[in-house]
């Protein structure tokens, strides 16, 4: 419970997840609490985050689960999994960077095992400090600020800049188009992710004028696309995504308005990198031709 309050930074999120009500984990806490006979969490407007006796006990939490698990595999008579590495990716990161990163790791470092997540920037943030994963690509928005206040800084590796252009259907009103203006977007149709102001995800145009109609909402970038293709809608995504286009989708520049794109990073704690970790590191970076 301590170690999914964590990463999901709220007990409503944490709730969601472990399939309890909000009122059963927030009674959880509390008695947590009172056996520590310390105060571990903060409760905020935006959230929960855990203070330094909760970080504490998340440090020998995941200890203990590590070791069950290990103890686990013993009694099983598993072969130990080295050099693994736990790595995480915001929501369209996997499609296009994953498959070639663990294709190059295959080559130059095979004793090197991936397991992977999906998840938002601020989600994966979490995951990382709390421990439950080892490396995260991450997105940034311009001025391209730290993903969290918490110090110290996470070290972050810039993989690539990608400008965000518009999907729309290749035989729709924007059929034979490679650019479209701002304003030719305010009536259409959008297909969206669901967000918040803490968990900000891509969807309508950033920069688009009043008031958007969202036709769709959904998750996944294959049913997003999809819908795009069949002319239910458009929707924003990072260029880096056009190379995986489903048949009948293009990327359209916008104009009229000023350029929107975002960064992709790489982060880690900091402090020095274990082998295993800067392997995969490089193989994520090796994708981007840099």
């Amino acid at each position: 419970m301590l170690c999914q309050i964590a990463e999901s930074g709220s007990f409503t999120a944490a709730a969601a997840r472990l399939g309890y009500t909000q009122s059963a984990i927030s009674r959880q806490a509390l008695a947590l609490e009172r056996s520590a006979g310390a105060t571990l969490f903060e409760r905020r407007p935006d959230g929960v985050r855990l203070t330094g006796p909760g970080l504490t006990l998340l440090r020998y939490a995941r200890t203990i689960l590590e070791s069950v698990d290990a103890a686990e595999r013993d009694l099983n008579g598993e072969t130990p999994r080295a050099e693994e590495v736990r790595l995480g990716l915001f929501l369209s990161a996997g499609p296009v960077i994953l498959p070639a990163a663990l294709a190059r790791l295959a080559t130059v470092a095979p004793q090197v095992r991936v397991t992977t997540r999906e998840g938002t920037t601020p989600g994966l943030t979490r995951a990382l400090r709390t421990g439950a994963i080892d490396l995260a690509v991450l997105s940034s928005r311009p001025p391209h600020r730290p993903p969290d206040g918490e110090s110290p800084r996470l070290h972050l590796t810039t993989i690539q800049d990608t400008e965000l252009v518009v999907a729309a259907s290749a035989t729709g009103i924007f059929a034979g188009r490679t650019s479209v203006q701002v304003d030719e977007l305010v009536d259409a149709p959008w297909i969206a992710t669901p967000s918040s102001s803490a968990e900000p995800l891509l969807g309508v145009w950033p920069g688009l004028p009043g008031r958007a109609r969202i036709v769709h909402s959904a998750r996944d970038w294959l049913t997003k696309l999809h819908l795009v293709a069949g002319g239910f809608g458009v929707t924003t995504v990072p260029g880096s995504l056009s190379p995986i286009f489903p048949p009948g989708v293009i990327a359209l520049r916008v104009q009229g308005a000023p350029p929107e794109s975002r960064r992709i990073l790489v982060a880690r704690l900091p402090g020095p990198a274990t082998p295993a970790i800067t392997a995969v590191t490089r193989a994520i970076t090796s994708t981007s031709g840099s």
